[in-house]
């Protein structure tokens, strides 16, 4: 059962830091410090939003329209910190 919550732990790791890197990311597009143009920039953008985009999708349909604002990355962001430091410690210490 430790193995699961490891697993757990390591998954939620990976999803935090790669949604990390996107934000970021988004961040540097917007304010023109990096431009979609580059190859190499728009190879990580691209790859990034496939990724995470079958997961922004479904929040983006639940949440109000809020124009240029996109909300759904930080409700996801805030979902995934929440699942990895709280409710997964709280089961596997409620295991163990």
């Amino acid at each position: 059962m430790l193995a699961i919550f490891a697993l757990l732990k390591l998954i939620l790791d990976v999803v935090f830091f790669i949604m990390i890197v996107h934000i970021i990311l988004s961040w540097l597009i917007s304010f023109q410090v990096l431009n979609t143009r580059q190859p190499v920039v728009m190879q990580i953008w691209d790859g990034l939003s496939r990724l995470l985009e079958p997961v922004y999708g479904p929040i983006r349909r639940i949440l109000p329209d809020t124009g240029a604002l996109d909300l759904s990355p930080l409700v996801v962001f805030v979902i995934v910190i929440a699942l990895r430091d709280i409710l997964l410690p709280t089961l596997a210490s409620a295991f163990y």
